[in-house]
């Protein structure tokens, strides 16, 4: 899927010229700086891997003339953190997409906790530091636009994927109030709360998925549904997943998830 010509015209006027996204390397990341790439968006793009980012970076540029800044980092690291804002001094930042993170998966006993931990520390502790640091400049500026990845998972406990779960939460919940608190100031907030995914994600979580998303089926419902709503379910397999599960009761949601995630990680019980 492709933005419309109008669509691409209302994504650069509102939040242009110059876009960061985190996790540009792969998945969701990749498809998001690509669409945002085609719109005619300078980009800053992270991922720990300097490798990747510089194929990432030529396949971005083969039929644009856009600029791109590479920041290879870890947002792990607050090191990783500040050479993403360095970066960007002097540039006109109106878009920040929070894309990186990864998943563990199994039972939360038998997890290494400082796989757990860190994975903390990536997925809401840096996600929260280049937030509330972008906010503060779009809101001096009276515009911008901030896309937080979230996941159907962020909406009940899930068995099997506990403390994954509980990140995405965190992530959800603090866009919906940051989504009303900064409205007032021009700035948009939205979480992407997307279903099963191909990308790097499921191997680094250890999880096998019978049914899953392309990048390319999500990417273009994000973009579209910045500045326009709280909240959206890319793709139809996520609506199908999240709305069947809207009349359940929570504590049954939970259940069906355990059993959902005890299938996808089969495997690690062999």
């Amino acid at each position: 899927m492709q933005l419309s010509p109008n669509e691409k015209n209302r994504l650069l006027s509102k939040y242009g010229n110059w876009a960061i996204i985190t996790g540009a390397s792969s998945g969701i990341g990749l498809e998001l700086a690509a669409q945002l790439a085609e719109a005619g968006f300078n980009l800053v793009i992270n991922s720990r891997n300097s490798h990747r980012l510089q194929k990432v970076e030529k396949q971005l540029k083969a039929n644009t003339d856009i600029e791109i800044k590479m920041v290879a980092a870890d947002v792990f690291e607050t090191e990783g953190i500040e050479k993403i804002i360095q970066a960007t001094h002097g540039l006109n930042i109106g878009l920040l997409v929070l894309s990186a993170g990864y998943g563990t998966s199994g039972l939360f006993i038998n997890g290494s906790i400082h796989s757990e931990i860190n994975m903390l520390r990536v997925n809401c502790e840096a996600l929260l530091s280049l937030t509330h640091y972008y906010s503060r400049q779009f809101v001096q500026q009276k515009r911008g636009g901030i896309i937080l990845m979230s996941s159907m998972v962020a909406f009940q406990g899930t068995p099997y994927s506990a403390n994954y779960a509980a990140t995405k939460a965190y992530v959800q919940i603090l866009a919906e109030a940051l989504a009303v608190e900064l409205k007032p100031y021009g700035v948009d907030v939205l979480a992407a709360a997307p279903g099963p995914v191909e990308s790097g994600f499921s191997q680094r979580a250890n999880m096998k998925m019978s049914i899953s998303l392309k990048p390319s089926q999500i990417g273009v419902s994000i973009l579209k549904a910045l500045g326009r709503k709280t909240t959206v379910l890319p793709g139809f397999l996520t609506k199908i997943l999240v709305y069947s599960l809207r009349a359940v009761p929570r504590w049954a949601k939970i259940k069906i998830m355990k059993k959902v995630m005890r299938g996808m990680t089969a495997h690690q019980r062999n």
